[in-house]
């Protein structure tokens, strides 16, 4: 990684604190070995297929943490140049407008700004990955039964990140030079949610051009 890079990627850029795994868990050797395996330059599609004899919900839950910790880390790159003025509606060109909804504030979907989208978006995924009654931590606490309706939910809002981040603030990506580390992150995220049926093939609409070139 060239040192430019290294200081893109440094931990001060980071838009919310990582969200670890404890050492010793079952859930933190699935994640030593789906990093082992991309690091090691293996077939990204292989990669992210579930290993035999392990729980699905195991394989989801790390790689849900994963990439909530590296999206926003790539958020975190270019949040100085996503602004209210830059950027005054969450969107992926003019044809997708992202609307944010809760169950606390926003009742109804409501039009935002993309910095202030991406705020409640990370708060609220944070809260959700550091539910114990969500993600339980403790060895032999079960995943709730809507467990894998929550984690579809968190990577379609993901997915709604590098929408943003591909169409309205890629220049910045390049000028940095993390384009490769994005596209990377990206294939890595895409295999999985497919792999897994996690989204909705609509919502893969918005980046479906580029995704077939990448993703052949």
């Amino acid at each position: 990684m060239s040192i430019a890079l290294k200081q893109v990627f440094n931990k001060d850029k980071t838009f919310r604190p990582k969200r670890k795994f404890e050492p010793g868990t079952q859930r933190f050797e699935l994640h030593k070995r789906a990093q082992a395996s991309l690091n090691s330059g293996v077939d990204l599609r292989a990669a992210v297929q579930l290993p035999s004899g392990e729980d699905q919900n195991d394989w989801v839950a790390v790689h849900v943490v994963d990439f909530f910790n590296r999206i926003n880390l790539i958020y975190g790159t270019i949040c100085e140049f996503c602004t209210e003025r830059t950027c005054p509606v969450m969107s992926g060109g003019p044809k997708y407008e992202y609307r944010w909804q809760d169950d606390l504030k926003y009742k109804k979907p409501t039009a935002l700004p993309a910095p202030q989208y991406m705020n409640l978006l990370m708060d609220w995924i944070e809260v959700q990955i550091n539910n114990e009654d969500i993600f339980p931590t403790c060895v032999g606490v079960p995943f709730p039964k809507n467990f894998l309706q929550i984690c579809k939910k968190i990577l379609c809002r993901l997915f709604r990140v590098f929408v943003h981040v591909y169409i309205h603030h890629f220049d910045r990506v390049i000028v940095m030079g993390a384009e490769a580390h994005v596209n990377t992150c990206y294939k890595h995220f895409y295999y999985f949610v497919t792999e897994m049926n996690l989204i909705d093939r609509k919502e893969l609409e918005p980046l479906k051009e580029m995704t077939s070139r990448m993703c052949h």
